[in-house]
């Protein structure tokens, strides 16, 4: 396991954030300290900092748009989806919002950072997690086991 990423190395790794007008250190700061308190190590072992980076760009990318929103006289931190179609006079645009959008994605969808943090999430199954019965911990008492299936017994 290695150490946290501080901020020289978040900003090697995403150069895009290498603005510390844009991106003040103590933003970095904060969302790097959130990320680590969010993520379990256990969970995500050795990619736990690429975890933690994406999650950081994630809510960042996020930040820098509510602040060009305040910037421009409008309310910051309203709700935008992914773009799929846009028309200014004869001209418009669109996208095909599948192919880069995760099912059931939420907020994750709303940046290509939160995309692959959440990819990356199924795939470490930091989902829904299941508790049932199985080896309890010393002195945690016994799991529920679940109803009963016996013919008569009611559970209520």
């Amino acid at each position: 396991m290695t150490s946290p990423v501080d901020i020289a190395t978040f900003r090697t790794d995403y150069p895009e954030f290498g603005s510390a007008s844009t991106y003040p250190d103590s933003l970095v700061t904060f969302w790097l300290a959130f990320a680590y308190s969010m993520l379990s190590p256990t969970r995500w072992g050795r990619q736990l900092d690429i975890a933690a980076e994406l999650y950081v760009a994630h809510n960042l990318a996020l930040e820098a748009r509510a602040q060009r929103e305040a910037a421009n006289g409008a309310i910051p931190g309203g709700s935008v989806g992914v773009l799929s179609n846009k028309s200014v006079d004869k001209v418009s645009a669109g996208y095909d919002v599948g192919s880069s959008t995760e099912a059931k994605g939420g907020h994750w969808n709303l940046t290509i950072y939160g995309t692959r943090l959440y990819r990356m999430m199924k795939m470490f199954g930091a989902g829904p997690i299941t508790i049932g019965g199985g080896i309890a911990p010393p002195n945690s008492g016994a799991a529920w086991p679940g109803p009963s299936t016996l013919p008569g017994f009611t559970n209520f």
